[in-house]
Parts: C-alpha cells; structure tokens; sequence
C-alpha cells in the first residue's frame, strides 16, 4: 500500500512554497512582531484539558483522505462555536485544504466565535512559516507529527512555536517516536490511526501508555467513539481525547458533543 503520510508531506512542500509567494516569510514575520505586541495571554490546551472532567478537543473535519468528505456544508462559524457551547475542552481545526477540506480561514473565522475555548491548529506542519500562519490566524497550540519529521526539525519547532506563544502537542505512534520529547514540548498524543496506512486502532494508546512520560499532558486521537473509551483511557493516564468523525457525521455535531460528555462524566 502506498504511504499516504508521504504523499501529504510532498505535496504540503509545495503547497507551502506557494503560500510564500503569496505572502513572503518578511511580511508574515512582521505580522506576527505587530500581534505579540498587543496580544493578551493565549489560551492554554495543556490547562484546559488538565482542569476538564472530559478532556475532550473537539475536531472540526470535513474530510478524510481514507473516506472522502464527511461534511462537506461543514461551516467553521457554526460548528466550533457549538462546540465551545457545549463544552469542548478545546477544538481542532483542520487547515489542510487538499486532503481535509480545511482552511486557515476556517480557524481564523472560528476564533472569535469560541470565546477562551483553546485551538489547535491541525495540520501537518513541516516548516516554521506554518507557526507564523497559526499565530497571524489565532491558534493557541499546533500539532508537531513525529513521523513527518525529524529529531532536529521537531525540536526546532517546537522551541520556534514557544517563541511565538503557541504551546505544542506532539504526535506519536510508536514508542521509538518518543525520542523526539523535548523541553519546548506541552502536550503528548497517541496517534490510534497509522497515517503510513490509515489503518486505526485504539488499542494503541493502551499499549503506548506504561512507556508515556507521567509529566507531559496525554492525549488519545483517533478511533474514539464510545464513552466508556474514554472512561478506560483515563483510568490510563490520558487528560485529553481528539475526536471528530463520531460527531462530525451528525446531523448536529455540538449536540452529539453535549450528549457525549453527559455519557463520559455521568457517575
């Protein structure tokens, strides 16, 4: 099977040698100069998520690479802000337009609309002009993927995100992938889904969670869809648990959001 991670990095080289033409790695450097200088504090995903009876960041994904769209009339300035309302411990947005249907402007629509709800900015990130985009579109945490890079390049990242007051969760899949912590990293995730394959499965956060750094936020993503997940999950150590399809292919995503955290935090 042809590694799907591989053909999303390649093409999100080019995409971003485009971005910079449009707007030159100057421009956006300055950009973001004028709003660290006015900024209040960010919102913090590693506190909200600790402080949180569900943990739960709740994605705004229209579609999949492996099942096409999910919703495609998705809107950013009606489902985030649903979701904040009905108590998302933090969102995730998707910004890649290729193989998600995302976009920077659906994060930069979301974010007034979501009061002090966190955002991460869901994306893969290769290249530091893509921190100043999610600092200049309101993000308050971005994703670093171990698979897409290396130790240097991650760490790189990540000190660069603090910089800009972003915090940083990093992605992993296996154990070896935890060579890639570093003193600029806030937030753990377990990828359950291979993005070589797209293969998922939840066992993997189990299996992952005796080798996980106790002193690092945790985080579970993909293939969550029942509450009694979550419920095990945290009983493993987890504090947070990306989930977007279960909700996403509702009819009304903040209210299966709603009903779900009544289902995690029922006694």
């Amino acid at each position: 099977m042809q590694d799907i991670l591989q053909e999303i990095v390649a093409h999100k080289r080019i995409e971003v040698a485009r971005q910079k033409e449009a707007v030159t790695p100057t421009v956006l450097h300055r950009q973001v100069e004028e709003l660290l200088a006015t900024a209040t504090a960010p919102h913090s995903m590693r506190q909200s998520l600790a402080q949180s009876a569900s943990g739960i960041i709740a994605e705004f994904k229209r579609k999949s690479p492996s099942k096409g769209w999910i919703k495609e009339d998705g809107l950013p300035d009606i489902i985030p802000p649903a979701y904040a309302h009905h108590g998302a411990a933090a969102l995730s947005i998707l910004t890649d337009e290729h193989y998600f249907g995302g976009s920077l402007r659906f994060l930069q629509k979301a974010r007034p609309l979501v009061g002090s709800c966190p955002i991460l900015r869901k994306d893969f990130i290769i290249d530091e002009y893509q921190l100043f985009q999610a600092k200049v579109v309101g993000a308050d945490a971005v994703l670093l993927i171990a698979a897409d890079l290396t130790k240097d390049e991650c760490r790189q990242l990540a000190q660069t995100a603090h910089q800009l007051q972003l915090e940083t969760l990093l992605e992993v899949h296996t154990e070896a992938e935890l060579d890639y912590l570093s003193d600029h990293i806030d937030m753990v995730g377990v990828n359950n889904r291979n993005l070589g394959t797209f293969h998922t499965d939840v066992q993997n956060s189990f299996r992952l969670s005796a080798q996980l750094p106790q002193d690092y936020l945790l985080v579970s993503e993909s293939g969550i869809s029942q509450p009694q997940t979550v419920r095990q999950l945290r009983e493993a150590g987890f504090r947070g648990f990306l989930i977007g399809e279960t909700f996403m292919r509702t009819p009304d995503p903040g209210q299966a959001l709603q009903t779900f955290i009544q289902q995690v935090t029922a006694p």
